[in-house]
């Protein structure tokens, strides 16, 4: 069934494209970002970045990823910029993680992977609906955070508590006030390219907003991450770790730089 995907053996990346033709695309997530190639584009704008914490709802245990996710009627948080032509409401924002400490990243940075990789995921205000909005080349605004190893990070510790909440695939707890903007590193200068989704269905409707510097956090609050499941509380324990996609081919496709 095509809804069984996963991260194990018989049903991980490799396996995708027998129920998902369009992994073998030509704008798939995520790519091997090679710096030297990358071409600084001074016609990029700066990214601008509205999160309210009073629009974070819930945080849900996918069997996946965990999703903190926001309500997404109004443009209470959003983004602009970058890459962007208008408006992107923010909808959730997820991790990747391996299992250990710098082998977690989905994209990479001339071959270097990180421990995690945060996504922030947004859609264009100019459709009716996410749903819509995925159907389009220009539909989503994905930014990506690099996480690696050093100091405790505050913003993440609130997030590493909930998970006690939500330890299998299904489990659903409040999640209120938090603010995004607050796992963000100091300088959003960032890399951009066309892609995908980096789960199925891998629609190719994401504007990427790569962001350069990484953000810290603390080998405890990695261990965390992983110490959720991949199954729900009726079926065999199985540890949620190497929830990431490989890279990509880049293909014909150029990878932007806001900076030098």
């Amino acid at each position: 069934m095509a809804h069984q995907w996963g991260y194990d053996q018989h049903n991980g990346p490799s396996h995708w494209r027998e129920y998902f033709p369009i992994a073998e695309g030509d704008h798939q997530s995520p790519i091997d970002i090679c710096s030297k190639e990358a071409k600084y584009d001074q016609s990029l704008e700066p990214l601008h970045i509205n999160y309210n914490p009073t629009t974070t709802q819930t945080i849900l245990n996918n069997g996946h990823s965990f999703n903190v996710e926001f309500e997404d009627s109004q443009d209470k948080s959003v983004i602009s910029g970058g890459a962007l032509v208008g408006i992107y409401r923010l909808k959730q924002f997820h991790f990747h993680w391996g299992n250990c400490d710098n082998h977690g990243s989905e994209h990479t940075i001339n071959g270097h992977k990180y421990a995690a990789e945060l996504h922030l995921v947004h859609w264009n205000t100019k459709y009716s609906s996410f749903g819509e909005a995925v159907r389009h080349c220009d539909g989503l605004a994905v930014l990506g955070v690099f996480l690696q190893i050093g100091h405790a990070n505050p913003a993440m510790q609130k997030i590493i508590e909930a998970l006690e909440l939500i330890p299998t695939k299904g489990k659903k707890a409040s999640f209120t006030d938090f603010d995004p903007s607050e796992l963000l590193p100091t300088s959003l200068d960032f890399w951009t390219y066309e892609g995908s989704l980096t789960t199925p269905p891998l629609l190719e409707c994401v504007l990427w907003h790569v962001l350069r510097e990484p953000v810290c956090v603390s080998e405890k609050q990695i261990a965390k991450l992983r110490s959720l499941y991949f199954n729900d509380e009726n079926e065999t324990p199985c540890h949620m770790v190497n929830n990431y996609r490989p890279p990509q081919p880049l293909k014909s496709r150029q990878v932007r730089a806001s900076f030098h």
